[in-house]
């Protein structure tokens, strides 16, 4: 459920910070190994730097269905994320509720043919951001 709240900088910088704690984490990280821990982070990081916005647009989600919401308002309003970015960005949900719930195992092939894309979007969720703050 999306509700309205108040616009928090504070809170969106220290949310931020651990973007990029993760971020630095991830690159340490052989994905190769690893593949199934990575994508998971690569999601957790892109679904912040979405919560980033809408808390700096006035709102949160809440409840079931609060991570496919934040796609859905992101894709809605900021048509600078193409539909493939965004359906990456699903996709990314799917497989990380899998990993969770199922203990999926991502192939490292996965990683290899998404990663420049995820890489794009984290830097363009970041600039918004950042544009958004100023």
């Amino acid at each position: 459920m999306l509700i309205r709240t108040d616009v928090d900088q504070e809170r969106a910088k220290s949310i931020l910070r651990m973007v990029e704690q993760t971020l630095l984490m991830v690159s340490e990280i052989d994905f190769k190994q690893f593949s199934s821990n990575v994508s998971k982070e690569y999601y957790e990081i892109i679904r912040e730097l979405m919560s980033v916005v809408l808390l700096l647009d006035g709102f949160k989600t809440i409840g079931d269905g609060a991570h496919k919401e934040i796609i859905e308002y992101v894709s809605k309003n900021y048509s600078q994320f193409s539909s493939q970015e965004m359906e990456l960005i699903d996709e990314l949900r799917i497989t990380r509720n899998k990993i969770a719930y199922e203990g999926f195992f991502v192939n490292s092939d996965y990683l290899n043919r998404n990663i420049s894309l995820i890489k794009e979007i984290i830097e363009k969720f970041k600039i918004l951001v950042q544009e958004k703050m100023s």
